[in-house]
């Protein structure tokens, strides 16, 4: 799982010449503790702590934290990016399309489909952006 925000992320920032300010390390600790949310949630759970930060305020914070690799995202269908800590193991996200619940899988499970894509297709699959929907053990 990701680390928590810190020193090491405190001084990614810094190296970049961006200071981990409170809202900041307020978005950063609700893409953590939401596991995967879009920018309205994240949004909500900030302002849980601090009512004043507006999504726009999120947004761009989203884009930095992502731009320095601390977080990621993905789109698990129609509407906005679904978000996540950035951690150093890539998969892939089987959605329900039931309850919406996600869960994570190695992108190893794919790797002859993504073979077979490059080579009859000369294309490069990233596997960190797929999502498989269908319908999860609980809900079938």
């Amino acid at each position: 799982m990701a680390q928590e925000p810190g020193s090491e992320w405190h001084a990614e920032l810094r190296a970049r010449g961006f200071r981990l300010t409170p809202q900041r390390q307020l978005v950063l600790e609700a893409v953590i503790s939401l596991g995967h949310a879009t920018p309205d949630e994240i949004a909500e759970e900030v302002r849980r702590t601090a009512s004043g930060v507006n999504v726009s305020t999120v947004y761009r914070t989203l884009e930095l934290l992502e731009e320095l690799g601390l977080v990621t995202h993905t789109h698990l269908g129609h509407g906005a990016p679904t978000y996540h800590a950035a951690d150093n193991d890539d998969h892939l996200h089987l959605v329900c399309r039931v309850c919406g619940a996600i869960e994570e899988m190695p992108p190893d499970v794919l790797d002859q489909a993504v073979q077979r894509i490059a080579e009859d297709h000369g294309f490069v699959v990233d596997v960190s952006h797929f999502a498989i929907f269908g319908t999860c053990a609980s809900c079938r």
